[in-house]
Parts: C-alpha cells; sequence; structure tokens
C-alpha cells in the first residue's frame, strides 16, 4: 500500500526498536529517545506514518484510511519489508494504537510494549455510547473532523490546529516555535487531511473502512488480549486522556504488565520526558 518513510540509526544487527508517534505530531518527538536507545547499544527505526513526511500512497486509487487497522498492517508489513523477525514497539496516540494493533494480532513479532495511555485497541462496535460530558467536551477536535467544516479547517489551518492540540494535551510542556516547526512540516503531506479526516469518523462508526482491512478490524473488535511484555507510560498532565482513565487497563494485558504515571508529562511523554520513556524501552530491550 505504502512507500513508507523511516529514520533508521544504530548498530544494524542488535534488537530494533520500532517508535511510532501520533496525531499530530512526527519522528522529532523522538529524537532525544533514539540517541539514549542507540547509545545503549540498540538499533531504531522511527517511521512517519501514512499521510505524514514522506510516506506515500502507491496508487491514487487506494482509499486513504486512518483507520486503527490499516495503522497496524502498515507496521506488521514494515518489519516484513525490513525483514524483522522481531522488534520492541513503543509508541503513543496513533502510533501506539499501532503498536498494540501488532501486539495483539501477532505476538511472535514482539519483544515487549511501551503503550502510551494505555491499552489502545478501540472499541468500534461500543464507540456510540456516550461518554460523560467532560470526556466528550476533550474530544472537540473529533467531533469537529466529522464536519465539512472540520475538514476545510483541518485543511487551511493544518498548522494552527496542531500547535493548540499540543498546548491542551500538554499544558506543562514549554515547547518553542522552533521545536513544533521541525514538526509541522510532515503535515504538508498530500494525504494528510484525508487520513485523518477518515481516521477520526472511522472510529465513531460514521464511514466504512477500506475492506482491506476488514479481517483485521473484525479481530479488533473482539478487543483482543495483549499478551506480551508491556510497560504503559501515562502522563499526569495528559490533557486529552487524564490518566485515571488508564488504571483499569491491566486486565487488556495477559503478559508482565507494568503502570508507570509520569508526573509533569502530558500526552506526549516521548518528547516530554525523554529519559523515562527510553528507560521504558531499554528495559524490555534488555529483558528480551
Amino acid at each position: 500500500m505504502l512507500d513508507v518513510a523511516y529514520e533508521q540509526s544504530g548498530p544494524d544487527h542488535a534488537l530494533p526498536v520500532l517508535l511510532m508517534h501520533g496525531f499530530p505530531y512526527d519522528p522529532r518527538g523522538y529524537d532525544e529517545v533514539v540517541s539514549m536507545v542507540n547509545a545503549a547499544g540498540f538499533r531504531t527505526i522511527v517511521p512517519y506514518l501514512r499521510g505524514y513526511g514522506g510516506t506515500r500512497f502507491l496508487s491514487a486509487e487506494t482509499l486513504r484510511s486512518g483507520e486503527q487497522a490499516a495503522l497496524g498492517q502498515d507496521l506488521l508489513e514494515l518489519l516484513d519489508a525490513l525483514q524483522v523477525e522481531k522488534a520492541v514497539l513503543a509508541g503513543y496516540d496513533w502510533g501506539g494504537r499501532a503498536a498494540c494493533v501488532v501486539s495483539a494480532l501477532w505476538p511472535d513479532r514482539v519483544a515487549g510494549l511501551v503503550s502510551c495511555a494505555g491499552y489502545n485497541i478501540q472499541d468500534i462496535p461500543n464507540s456510540y455510547k456516550p461518554a460523560d460530558p467532560e470526556a466528550e467536551a476533550r474530544l472537540w477536535y473529533q467531533y469537529y473532523f466529522h464536519t465539512e467544516r472540520g475538514r476545510g479547517g483541518l485543511n487551511q489551518k493544518r498548522r494552527e490546529i496542531a500547535r493548540l492540540l499540543w498546548k491542551m494535551w500538554s499544558p506543562t510542556w514549554a515547547f518553542d516555535d522552533a521545536t513544533f516547526q521541525r514538526t509541522a512540516a510532515s503535515f504538508d503531506n498530500e494525504d494528510f487531511v484525508d487520513v485523518v479526516i477518515h481516521s477520526y469518523r472511522h472510529r465513531f462508526g460514521s464511514v466504512a473502512g477500506d475492506p482491506h482491512y476488514a479481517s483485521v478490524e473484525a479481530r479488533l473488535a473482539a478487543q483482543p488480549e495483549i499478551n506480551v511484555p508491556t510497560i504503559v507510560l501515562h502522563g499526569a498532565d495528559d490533557g486529552v486522556i487524564p490518566h485515571r482513565g488508564s488504571e483499569g487497563h491491566g486486565k487488556h494485558f495477559g503478559g508482565p504488565y507494568q503502570r508507570r504515571v509520569l508526573a509533569g508529562v502530558g500526552h506526549n511523554p516521548p518528547q516530554e520526558a525523554p529519559q523515562a520513556f527510553a528507560e521504558a524501552v531499554l528495559e524490555l530491550c534488555r529483558n528480551a
């Protein structure tokens, strides 16, 4: 489906670590983590998700899907293309979801999982059930993207929307303009808007998925257990998914499991707390 752009560093024959970014971020969020993981002797691979940076669809006819099955399948196929038999997977937001999907459905390919905010596989069959009003208010951008006004807004003001979300989701992170602009260049991808809009509409059942991924989505609808060694990281100041939301997620994990709440950290742990993120990754690498 894709020509995937990715950044690779560290020893070629060492255990690989796949570092997966979310929306609206990109691989720049992992720069400090990469340095620490490489210095410890491990290989890092940091892909640009579909719709970001240099990643491109191979065919104009392919649906620009942002559904969870597509993100997970992309990660699995990247492992295949790079001939990576087994890796530590780590991610947050969309990237954490892709890592959770592969860990749940293809655990033989996963040496360990770092998942921010817990179990990230969407329960789409039950997405019609309302949450409490405070939680619904935090999802304003998702409802905005359900409208054509929202599509137009994302198309015309993608940087302004992304910057606002960074501030709302990580209220204690004092990022500067240069940091934001280094990532914002990835939103200029010609498929960014279509992929983002499809993602947020699909998760609520408002649009159909790509039939190519129907069998994977059917497996994810059962909320499969993740049976690989897992460390969950959750920012105490996460402005979109409060840390209490992952308190009961241990029931979704059948392997060795830890949960760590990071004080003073919001929605983007690898960039806000690179040391803590790298330590979680390296713990799994050394135990693999």
